[in-house]
């Protein structure tokens, strides 16, 4: 029966790596009846019965050829040494089937070939720390030299579950290479990076014509200030008129060494998509006004020139606020204790009673208005206004109030006693008073 099990799918297509990868040093070509031959004894059946696909059967030689091409099988030092990679692969399968999936995700691996290319233009140092934002299966970055660190970055949980057995202390990550610069900043930053970033799909805008160009400008930022990126571009990204302003803003403040244009670099992966590979240094400068057009990289390679590598910029601390007074701010340099706060006792709100009357009904002078429009009588001692005036002006259906159960006071005044049935703040609800003297009885 198919393999229904996540985790049996993955040590499948590991074994079937694992037998593809033993039959590479021999130098013999590697044809479909290789691949099938080792997917059936890893799975226990054949593409038939559904244990597998074609599609599967080039993703397992892709992860095959990444665990020959780590063990250093050729030396990789020259331009001449690429000639042993355009052999190997010539002895490869062609890619002849697609998935839903790998159109969707734009998996289109680098070459053999021009991944030995890649690594060279690189010109890693044991120094560096190196980033592959798009790792795929781990084939751009499986010919470069010994470096002090690698980052693998891979959003396809299959493919990233391959990377492992190539790269045993490589730190791998699932994030969205977009999005590199802000997702990876607790990681120590770069001084190379390798790419080759999807063309034409983007995580959360589906087709994206600027999907490439995204992944190019994080992964600049990303990079450490003097530091080297090598990448694989769609064809239309460079000076033409439709991506000028697109180009010059990436490549602002940015130096390109090399500027390559190769029209069938992707044949054995079964695309006849032209592809340009740029050499990019993080230093002040300006982009190569001349490009190199070749057909395949064998065409190529005498008419490449390796670049050195810029200077790194060493990263400075953040920095801190010295001890000593300076001119330019304030004297303030210790902190202060604050200083001690005024309390102010509550004050007692002492009222009295006042004498009053209720009326049946308003005073004929203030009768046409209504009922918010009263005013204050400002003849009592020390009364807040009780009432506000409306702007909307007198209501022509003016209201009686209530007749007041409550009584009226006035704050009182030292040495007198409060009243300790009423409210030192009148309500709007209470009737109108006509006032009288003395005190309430």
């Amino acid at each position: 029966q198919p393999m229904t099990d996540p985790s049996a799918t993955v040590r499948a297509n590991a074994l079937a790596a694992d037998v593809i990868a033993a039959a590479l040093p021999a130098g013999e070509p590697i044809t479909r009846g290789c691949l099938n031959r080792a997917m059936e004894a890893a799975f226990g059946g054949s593409d038939a019965d559904g244990h597998w696909s074609q599609r599967d059967s080039f993703e397992a030689l892709e992860r095959a050829l990444a665990l020959h091409l780590v063990r250093r099988p050729y030396p990789l030092s020259g331009l001449g040494d690429v000639s042993t990679a355009i052999k190997l692969a010539g002895s490869l399968p062609t890619h002849t089937v697609r998935s839903k999936e790998q159109l969707e995700a734009q998996q289109f691996s680098t070459p053999v070939d021009l991944a030995a290319l890649a690594c060279l233009l690189a010109a890693p140092t044991p120094e560096d720390v190196v980033l592959e934002p798009s790792a795929g299966n781990g084939l751009l970055l499986a010919q470069l030299a010994p470096v002090a660190a690698l980052q693998l970055n891979e959003l396809d949980p299959g493919r990233r579950a391959g990377l492992p057995a190539a790269f045993p202390e490589a730190t791998i990550t699932g994030l969205d290479g977009a999005n590199i610069n802000a997702l990876m900043a607790d990681h120590a930053r770069p001084s190379l990076i390798l790419m080759n970033p999807p063309f034409s799909r983007s995580l959360g805008r589906g087709a994206d014509d600027f999907a490439a160009v995204r992944h190019l400008t994080s992964a600049l930022q990303r990079l450490r200030p003097g530091g080297r990126l090598v990448a694989i571009m769609p064809d239309w990204f460079g000076q033409s008129a439709r991506m000028r302003e697109q180009f010059a803003a990436a490549f602002r403040n940015m130096t390109v060494r090399t500027s390559v244009h190769l029209e069938n670099a992707y044949a054995k992966h079964g695309t006849c998509i032209a592809v340009r590979l740029y050499v990019i240094d993080k230093v002040p400068g300006r982009a190569v006004q001349t490009t190199i057009q070749r057909g395949t990289v064998a065409e190529l390679l005498d008419a490449l020139e390796l670049s050195e590598r810029a200077t790194l910029v060493e990263e400075s601390a953040p920095a801190r606020r010295s001890g000593s007074v300076s001119l330019f701010r304030a004297v303030r340099s210790a902190p202060q204790a604050p200083a001690p706060r005024t309390y102010h006792a509550p004050r007692r709100n002492e009222v009295l009673p006042v004498r009053y009357r209720t009326l049946d009904a308003p005073p004929a002078s203030i009768r046409h208005l209504s009922s918010n429009q009263w005013p204050w009588d400002r003849s009592l001692p020390r009364c807040r206004p009780t009432f506000r005036t409306c702007r909307s002006g007198p209501s022509p259906t003016a209201s009686c109030p209530p007749r007041s159960s409550r009584r009226w006071c006035t704050p009182g005044t030292p040495g007198r006693r409060p009243c300790p049935a009423a409210s030192s703040r009148p309500r709007k609800d209470w009737a109108w008073c006509s006032r009288t003297t003395g005190p309430s009885t």
